[in-house]
């Protein structure tokens, strides 16, 4: 009688597991999978100014809408609430380089760390484009996208990994060809 309660009670249990990961594996299949994503992983966890990382990815649809995200993953020892970035980007056929300087805060007013930690280490996706603005790649080709620290510091400590997300949001409208 022993072995039977043991028996079904362990059963049980596996049964609950493959319930729980076939839900998590269902949920993962519903969530929108990123047009580009990359990181790069930063020696020594520190980020120079001369480390400027570059990201290269082909768009070929011009109607669709587009956001910028930038990944960092760092430490709980990072030293500031926030990091500032000198972000520079090249269309197809440019051969220069079109700079903006955008801050990203990683931290609430509190001091609370924005993202997700688990033990000393913080991930965080930090929007580059504005939600009511959204990216639009007029020409098809490959773009790159350029990240510099832009602190007063450095290097810049307790920087583990930084990247590059551009996910799809949706299609412009375009201007109807009346003939």
């Amino acid at each position: 009688m022993y072995y039977n309660q043991r028996t079904r009670s362990l059963c049980q249990t596996i049964i609950s597991g493959c319930w729980i990961c076939l839900t998590a594996w269902m949920m993962a299949g519903c969530m929108s999978s990123p047009y580009y994503q990359k990181t790069e992983a930063l020696p020594r966890n520190e980020w120079h100014y001369k480390n400027q990382p570059t990201f290269t990815f082909e768009i070929t649809d011009t109607a669709s809408l587009y956001h910028l995200y930038f990944l960092i993953r760092h430490t709980d020892a990072y030293p500031y609430s926030n990091i500032w970035l000198q972000i520079s980007t090249k269309q197809p056929g440019d051969t220069a380089f079109q700079q903006s300087r955008v801050e990203i805060p990683l931290a609430e007013k509190s001091g609370k760390w924005l993202g997700r930690g688990m033990g000393e280490i913080w991930e965080q996706r930090m929007p580059i484009t504005k939600e009511d603005r959204p990216m639009i790649f007029t020409r098809p080709g490959k773009y790159e996208v350029r990240l510099e620290q832009n602190m007063r510091i450095d290097p810049l400590p307790e920087i583990l990994h930084i990247g590059l997300r551009v996910a799809k949001w949706g299609h412009r409208k375009l201007p109807v060809n009346k003939t």
